[in-house]
Formats: C-alpha cells, structure tokens, sequence
C-alpha cells in the first residue's frame, strides 16, 4: 500500500504534466471580455479629459458615451477600436490628430452639414497620467 504524500505526488504529476491544460477561453470569457471593455471605458474617459472634456462645436458634456473623438488628421489607428491595446504615447500622438465632438456635432461633420473645428494645439498641454 502507497502512503499518501506518494500518491498525490504521483497525482499531481499526472495533472500538471501529463494531462493538457483544461482552462478554456470559453472559461474566462466573460471575465475576460469584461475586462477589455472596462479598459477601453478607462481610455475613453482619459481621452476625453485629455481633449477637454466636452464638444468643441456645441460644448456638450453630459454624458462620456455620446462624445466621440474625429479624426481630422492622418489616421493610424481608431482610439475606440484598438486603442486600448497601445500604450499612453501612442494613444496621445493619435489624439493630437483628432477633436472631441458629441455625436450629433460628429454625424453632421460626417454628412458635410457642419465644418470639424481646426485642431488647437496651443490648448493641448503636454498632460501626464499619473
């Protein structure tokens, strides 16, 4: 008969180095799809400080989800699409190209009813993350 510390250590060595890993991302995918939108939430709302906190045609400021951030530069990436993968550098060169509208001052720029602002660099001051 095998003592007990001989047979879990035989056990754990069956489960740790034979058998595969049985974690899934089915497992985490929730926490994980959490955690990326959460992320993205954090930089949305870091990017709307950054570029003033409001809509630079009309001035609105209600609410962070009806701000949008218009390219009026270059594009190399959407903030909102992988943004949330780049580092602080990257994210606030790409800034520098865009101004923060409302939705309804975006979709008009968009449909050519209403002129995107000129970018205003002398506003943007070189602002840290702590």
């Amino acid at each position: 008969m095998l003592g007990g510390s001989c047979c879990q250590s035989v056990i754990n060595r069956i489960k740790y180095e034979v058998m595969p890993e049985t974690r899934t991302y089915r497992d985490r995918r929730d926490v994980l799809l959490a955690a990326v939108r959460e992320k993205r939430r954090r930089v949305k709302l870091v990017a709307i400080k950054y570029k003033g906190g409001k809509c630079m045609i009309c001035g609105y400021r209600k609410y962070a989800g009806a701000l949008d951030l218009h390219h009026v530069g270059r594009k190399v990436f959407g903030i909102g699409d992988s943004g949330y993968t780049r580092s602080w550098d990257d994210i606030r060169n790409e800034l520098r190209k865009c101004v923060l509208l409302c939705a309804n001052c975006h979709r008009e720029v968009e449909g050519g009813i209403t002129r995107a602002p000129r970018l205003r660099q002398s506003r943007e001051k070189l602002w840290k993350i702590r």
